[in-house]
């Protein structure tokens, strides 16, 4: 053994040092190899009536072990990146509660102040000590396509309230582009009315050629509200007959897979569709909005009457109505809420599964493996900043 080790058996015989504070390290990072750390001070150990055999020990294992200085960074959380990278992270500027920005306004500096039930998450994420998570957050204006954005290399991850769908993960040519987290947020679709058609329109049976229905093209609320009035399959292709307006001009489907929209994209020939027909009277017409302005452009449409209802996820919608009066001078109700539950999550460019898996970990500390969610953020905004405080003491 060598003199430091000799030296600290001898004190600790003589009991002249604390007690040795042993850190196991359940998942070590890269960075350290070893499997534990010998720190002195912090927890006692228990003292037999012999000191003799705790000095031999505490000797051998220093030995064997490299000495680390205990400190305040000291933390059985692994690292996820560098100390001093700062993750670049896109938020989708338009989904409130969820995420948004402070100013609408993309010409206002509060345009990129990041707000909403994410941006509370990812702040706690960054309180956690040892994980080294930071995040540099720029808002995304344009949510079509808003989730491949990792794999272009200009952000590290991108969020907004974002389904998770094993489709939204590869390209345009079939590759894998990006890979998502494992969830942090549920969601049902639903539909978003004024309160005195409530009734009239409390379910999809009740959605006919007379309804104009908007939704935001590229999401799972458009995506959804197709396959349940049937206006599409399970498969996203259109009912033969169903006609669209497009900048190209009207297509009309003929049932076949040239003519598709899913949640993750559509055929080239439907791109910038504003207006889609039924080929039935038991279907409503869908109106595109917001490709542009973000949702809140539906939500004038719906209080100005020029659409019917709002095919939307029930978080977004229920917030709406919370404010409908306020905003809008209307009030507004949800009804038809979907059977189907939907997880949300980031994406990361596929190649970055060890960063994926890390950020998991860490979201999975916080939401206490999901317990945690919208409604307790809901009922507590300071909830995952509260969680993030339990964690680090019981580090």
């Amino acid at each position: 053994m060598g003199n430091t080790a000799l030296g600290l058996a001898a004190s600790l015989e003589r009991g002249a040092v604390a007690p040795l504070r042993i850190l196991h390290y359940t998942k070590p990072t890269l960075r350290k190899a070893a499997a534990f750390q010998v720190c002195l001070g912090g927890i006692t150990m228990t003292r037999s009536p012999s000191r003799r055999p705790l000095a031999i020990l505490g000797a051998a294992l220093l030995s064997l072990l490299p000495l680390v200085a205990c400190s305040a960074d000291a933390s059985s959380l692994p690292a996820c990146v560098d100390e001093d990278r700062a993750l670049n992270y896109g938020f989708y500027a338009f989904f409130e509660p969820l995420s948004y920005s402070l100013s609408e306004d993309p010409a206002s500096p509060d345009f990129n102040s990041h707000r909403g039930y994410e941006a509370d998450l990812l702040t706690a994420l960054e309180s956690l000590e040892g994980p080294n998570l930071a995040f540099s957050r720029s808002p995304i204006e344009a949510w079509d396509g808003i989730w491949l954005l990792p794999s272009t290399g200009r952000y590290d991850v991108v969020g907004g309230g974002i389904t998770i769908l094993d489709s939204r993960t590869r390209d345009a040519s079939g590759n894998e582009a990006v890979r998502f987290t494992s969830g942090h947020v549920g969601f049902r679709q639903s539909l978003l009315v004024r309160a005195g058609d409530a009734q009239r329109l409390a379910s999809y049976d009740s959605l006919t050629s007379s309804v104009r229905v908007g939704a935001l093209a590229g999401t799972t609320g458009e995506a959804r509200v197709l396959q349940i009035v049937g206006l599409a399959d399970s498969q996203g292709v259109l009912a033969a007959g169903a006609r669209v307006e497009t900048p190209q001009g009207e297509v009309v489907a003929d049932g076949s897979a040239d003519f598709f929209i899913t949640s993750a994209g559509e055929s080239a020939n439907l791109a910038g569709r504003s207006l889609l027909h039924p080929p039935s009277d038991s279907m409503p017409q869908i109106v595109y909005l917001g490709s542009e302005a973000g949702e809140n452009e539906l939500l004038q449409a719906l209080a100005d009457g020029d659409i019917d209802a709002v095919a939307r996820g029930e978080i977004g919608n229920l917030d709406a109505t919370r404010a409908a009066v306020r905003d809008y001078g209307v009030d507004f109700a949800v009804t038809a809420l979907d059977d189907a539950v939907e997880l949300g999550g980031f994406t990361l460019a596929a190649g970055d599964a060890e960063l994926a898996s890390c950020i998991d970990e860490n979201v999975n500390r916080l939401t206490n493996n999901r317990a945690i969610g919208y409604k307790e953020w809901l009922d507590n905004p300071s909830v995952f900043m509260e969680r993030a405080a339990t964690v680090n003491r019981e580090s």
